[in-house]
């Protein structure tokens, strides 16, 4: 699961153990939930001694003592599902469809059939631990012609699929809302002070959840209990009293104590389960300290610069980061590691890996946002070269030259920048490495006309080539968000005669099978766009999309508090002066993401906040990420000039990034 090293030393050093520490607590904490839900059930205002003495008896029981020993066995297998489900990014589906499939995949099914056998464990437990008529699943009885047989007690297996229905319902709850997302705090607990203040929350999204979980189970028993109740009887040769009422009607299910410890026995089951996974969310996310430098050669895999570079799991690399911007706010001692010099040979090496990787995330997430925005305004169409991209051209060059050498050894950012879809670049040839995958085949029948003069090579005698004229007219030159390597391609050496494309290229007829397929096509996404179902299924949920690609902005925030902390404090700590190398690039980032992401804020949905629920365990960090990201992003710029102010003036950068900068140093942002 974990090929690399550094991960397996790492997964079976620290996960392993705060995960089997956080089981540990949940199974200690059982006695005193167990004993509440004890005296909950034998609960009697009309005799509270007998209820105490009853609960006594009861708790020294070789009967309750089974009971714990099943109750422990669930919430360890809990917390090792907790192990394997979590996730620091969180899987958020785009429409109806989307979600349907999630739920739908197999290792959820999984999920959910283990969530109702220990529904089934959990709520046979209650049902011993309540007593009376809920104790047995068979029951002596009389037929009609006086003759003792036994009989089904509809109560206990009323318990029994009420544990497993409550299960099932929250494996989905689950899937829904991402309750397996593991999130990191802003603040830093103790994690008994942590535990402390959450476990309110955890007991009044219990209760609450247990409540319409009982009463979806009340409906869904009043209209389909006969299946299961038939099922059992004829499985276990049991008989149904017919002088007791049953439970599937509406007289049966008025019955009050019944509902009262349905309702008791859901929220136990939810408490525990809530509670193992509170405890994994705090151990799990507690903070870990990498050594910036090794003391021994072979503890290098360990060190942070090296862990930053391990993209698996990420929950190491989230740590690494959440380390990383701990040390550059509260730490000078390992800050002057960071800027340290390598002996023997001088050279910034813990620096470059760590600005490296942080500027990875920063275009990484630039990238993104440019992709994302260019699709949201194409819509899907051909969309010609405008002047708002050709004014952006020289901003875009010089932030390419600046992290160039930053990015050289991580290439995959380098051709994941989007490019014109429509644009071939001549000096790479049709075949370019960097255009290929975004370029249409001219040859296909399902290309259009538009397609084939927006690609097709350039005509000597069009207004496109050579010098341009007409004022109207406006020279192409590098696409939005263009990088060095497109520079790079255009420097490369002449092509033979052979490999140039012909100037006159006549579109080939599509034949008549391609164009029958294309008509059928159009008529079947005509048709599915007229049923109301298929579109409720296939349209995209609102801020759905935005929150996607925002889903694991926390690695960015931490990474823009990084380089702005480090920055901030290299101006009286770093003596080599391995910060200013870099500074040009640093400032060229942040302003590149800041314009990309003003420009996803002006979009629908982008700027509207969700509401937050006060009665679901489901965290909402994740869908205010956007926020958070701007914020940190404007407040790392601010944290820069407000430290150099007018120094920045001598760094290199463009003219619009230059004028951009001005702002933030005169406050007016």
């Amino acid at each position: 699961m974990f090929p690399s090293e550094t991960s397996c030393w790492f997964i079976r050093k620290v996960i392993w153990w705060r995960a089997a520490a956080s089981i540990a607590w949940s199974v200690l904490l059982l006695p005193p939930t167990t004993a509440v839900f004890v005296f909950l059930s034998k609960f009697s205002f009309l005799h509270p001694i007998q209820t105490i003495s009853e609960c006594l008896s009861l708790l020294m029981s070789s009967c309750l003592i089974f009971s714990f020993i099943l109750l422990g066995g669930v919430v360890t297998m809990v917390g090792f599902l907790n192990l394997e489900y979590y996730t620091v990014i969180p899987t958020i589906a785009c429409s109806k469809i989307a979600l349907l499939g999630q739920l739908l995949h197999p290792r959820q099914v999984i999920n959910s059939f283990a969530h109702c056998l220990m529904g089934v464990i959990v709520g046979w437990c209650c049902a011993v631990t309540a007593g009376s008529r809920y104790e047995t699943l068979g029951c002596p009885c009389k037929s009609s012609d006086g003759v003792p047989q036994m009989g089904l007690n509809e109560y206990h297996l009323v318990f029994l699929l009420a544990g497993a229905f409550v299960g099932f319902s929250h494996s989905l709850l689950g899937v829904i809302h991402n309750i397996n997302y593991v999130s990191f705090n802003a603040v830093q607990q103790y994690k008994y002070l942590h535990f402390k203040g959450s476990l309110p929350l955890v007991l009044k999204c219990s209760a609450i959840q247990a409540f319409y979980s009982i009463r979806n189970f009340t409906v869904a028993y009043f209209f389909l209990g006969y299946i299961p109740k038939t099922w059992i009887c004829k499985t276990l040769n049991l008989h149904l009293d017919s002088s007791v009422h049953r439970l599937d009607s509406i007289t049966g299910f008025v019955d009050l104590s019944l509902l009262y410890h349905l309702w008791i026995s859901a929220t136990f089951l939810l408490f525990t389960w809530y509670t193992t996974l509170l405890l994994f969310r705090i151990f799990v996310t507690e903070v870990y300290s990498f050594p910036v430098q090794p003391t021994f050669t072979e503890d290098s895999r360990q060190c942070l610069p090296r862990v930053l570079t391990d993209q698996q799991p990420m929950i190491l690399k989230f740590l690494a980061l959440q380390d990383l911007a701990l040390l550059s706010k509260h730490s000078p001692s390992r800050r002057s590691e960071v800027f340290s010099l390598s002996q023997p040979g001088g050279h910034p090496h813990n620096w470059n890996a760590v600005s490296r990787e942080c500027l990875a995330l920063l275009a990484d997430l630039t990238q993104r946002l440019v992709a994302y925005h260019e699709t949201v305004a194409t819509n899907g169409r051909a969309k010609s070269l405008s002047s708002g991209s050709e004014r952006k051209t020289s901003s875009d060059t010089s932030f390419s030259s600046g992290t160039e050498d930053l990015m050289s050894p991580r290439p995959t950012f380098l051709t994941k920048t989007p490019t014109s879809v429509f644009a071939r670049s001549f000096a790479g040839g049709p075949h370019s490495p960097l255009t290929a995958p975004f370029t249409p085949d001219l040859d296909s029948p399902f290309s259009s006309p538009t397609l084939r003069r927006l690609t097709g090579p350039v005509d000597q005698c069009s207004p496109w080539h050579g010098s341009v004229q007409s004022p109207h007219i406006m020279r192409r030159a590098p696409k939005l968000w263009s990088t060095s390597a497109e520079s790079q391609v255009s420097s490369s050496p002449p092509r033979s005669p052979a490999s140039v494309p012909s100037p006159k290229h006549e579109p080939t007829k599509p034949s008549f099978l391609a164009q029958f397929l294309q008509n059928r096509k159009e008529q079947v996404k005509n048709f599915m766009a007229k049923r109301v179902l298929i579109m409720y299924l296939f349209n995209k949920l609102p801020e759905a999309s935005s929150q996607a690609l925002f889903a694991d902005s926390q690695a960015h925030i931490w990474a823009l508090e990084a380089l702005s902390y480090l920055v901030q404090a290299s101006f009286t700590e770093d003596q080599f002066g391995v910060v200013q190398t870099t500074l040009p690039s640093i400032l060229s980032s942040m302003l590149h993401l800041q314009e990309a992401v003003d420009r996803h804020f002006k979009l629908p949905h982008a700027s509207s906040k969700p509401v937050r629920s006060a009665n679901s365990m489901e965290d909402f960090t994740y869908k205010t990420l956007r926020f958070a990201l701007r914020a940190t992003l404007k407040t790392a710029i601010y944290r820069i000039t407000t430290t150099f102010g007018s120094h920045l003036n001598a760094v290199q950068m463009s003219a619009e990034h230059r004028k951009r900068l001005q702002q933030f140093l005169e406050f007016k942002e």
